[in-house]
């Protein structure tokens, strides 16, 4: 077999090198949109399995599902650029990948069944290497703790086991931060560090320029997005309202549907979100959504159509009047209705929504990371507001729009300023 000649210091940038020289048993990157860490950890996977022979990984998301196309097609693409490819076996069904010369083995696994995880024995080697990717979607330290335990077993001499944790922090309250970067409470042998966009030697201008002006356009957001700092924890919209699970589709097939469109282009995204609404126990299942930037209202119909929405109320932007005219007349868009406005529409709207808990699946990711970041407004002295500040809230608006069916309708109509007032009061709200 020829000679791999793989150089680290032309792979990933000098805030990677750490995953290559360390032998701390936790190496935890935490980082902005487009900071590589994702890369760079499929690098460590693929090397380490070249270069220790008793290496196994297992690769792991709250939701298995979800692999396919991320951490398994990464893996793909960086074992291209390396050039090693065909060194390895990758299988679909069940999905892993098997280092030819070895028999070594990269396992994936979902979070949500932590016990399976625990009864996998390789052939060969020991299962000592894990990544948790996309960890911020982890629901419990338990969970970790439990998959932690199960790798155990005697390495050949100078042997190490080793967890790569990355993730974008939404919020500073998840469990990740006391246990990996909080001095006081951190547990031993973690090497926990910070990557941003600077840290990617591979990115195009015009991205570098969308996420420097998000500094100035949306400091809440870009805090995250591309300072890779914890997310807001104070003045949360939809503060212990909104939970990630997955769910089928059969679990709600009785439920009524809804679909809400919300508007943008360039500078904001076009969202559709896509909701299942359980009237009795006042429960939204949020089970698909898009969330994209430049959508032409020809491919805002697309879109639609991708996303089974056809058939279905939806519910849309009245401010965006020519746009409802041209999916309807020009693409043949059925059902579409304008959003109903008025005297303090937004602030009644979200009174109502916060009537209801959300359940929301892990493929909404626009809606999650609005939900995260969707926070009331402060007065000059720095007190809370009633008001939501008007940024992180495409989705949220697309949410509302959707609700709308089932909220201040009177006789299919739009309800009057006074009749909604009536309805918050008859609420509680």
């Amino acid at each position: 077999m020829a000679m791999i000649n793989l150089d680290i210091n032309q792979l990933v940038s000098s805030a990677y090198y750490p995953l290559f020289t360390s032998r701390m048993r936790y190496l935890v990157y935490k980082g902005s949109r487009g900071s590589g860490k994702s890369y760079a950890a499929a690098v460590k996977v693929l090397v380490d399995m070249m270069v220790y022979p008793y290496v196994n990984w297992i690769v792991l998301r709250q939701y298995a599902y979800t692999q396919k196309d991320s951490t398994f097609a990464t893996l793909k693409k960086v074992a291209a650029v390396l050039g090693v490819y065909d060194m390895f076996k990758w299988t679909q069904s069940p999905l892993e990948v098997t280092y030819k010369l070895t028999g070594q083995k990269i396992y994936f696994r979902g979070m949500d069944s932590p016990l399976k995880i625990t009864s996998i024995t390789p052939t060969i080697g020991q299962l000592c290497r894990a990544w948790y990717e996309e960890a911020y979607e982890l629901k419990t330290l338990d969970a970790f703790n439990t998959v932690e335990e199960s790798m155990r077993g005697e390495l050949p001499e100078g042997g190490f086991y080793q967890t790569l944790i990355t993730f974008n922090p939404w919020s500073e309250r998840h469990w990740l931060k006391p246990e990996f970067f909080d001095k006081d409470t951190a547990r031993s042998g973690v090497y926990a560090t910070t990557t941003t966009y600077h840290d990617n030697d591979h990115l195009n201008d015009d991205y570098v320029a969308s996420l420097e002006e998000m500094l100035t356009r949306n400091p809440n957001r870009a805090r995250v997005a591309v300072l890779g700092d914890w997310g807001v924890a104070e003045g949360l919209v939809f503060d212990g309202l909104f939970e990630t699970r997955d769910f089928d589709m059969q679990s709600i097939s009785r439920l009524p549907k809804s679909v809400g469109l919300d508007f943008g282009f360039k500078n904001d995204p076009t969202a559709g979100i896509f909701i299942a609404v359980d009237q009795i126990n006042h429960v939204i299942y949020v089970y698909d959504e898009f969330y994209k930037h430049g959508l032409l209202t020809g491919q805002i119909a697309q879109q639609l159509i991708q996303h089974k929405a056809y058939g279905l109320p939806i519910t849309a932007d009245s401010a965006g009047a020519n746009l409802i005219a041209e999916l309807t007349r020009v693409h043949g868009v059925p059902g579409v209705q304008p959003s109903g406005k008025g005297k303090d529409s937004v602030v009644q709207g979200i009174q109502y929504m916060q009537s209801y808990r959300y359940v929301i699946s892990p493929r909404c990711k626009g809606l999650l990371e609005e939900m995260n970041l969707y926070v009331y407004d402060r007065d000059k002295q720095g007190n809370w507001m009633n008001t939501p500040v008007d940024a992180n809230n495409h989705a949220i608006d697309a949410l509302r729009y959707a609700m709308q069916k089932f909220m201040f309708v009177k006789n299919g109509q739009y309800m009057s300023y006074r009749d909604r007032v009536a309805e918050l009061k008859q609420l509680g709200l």
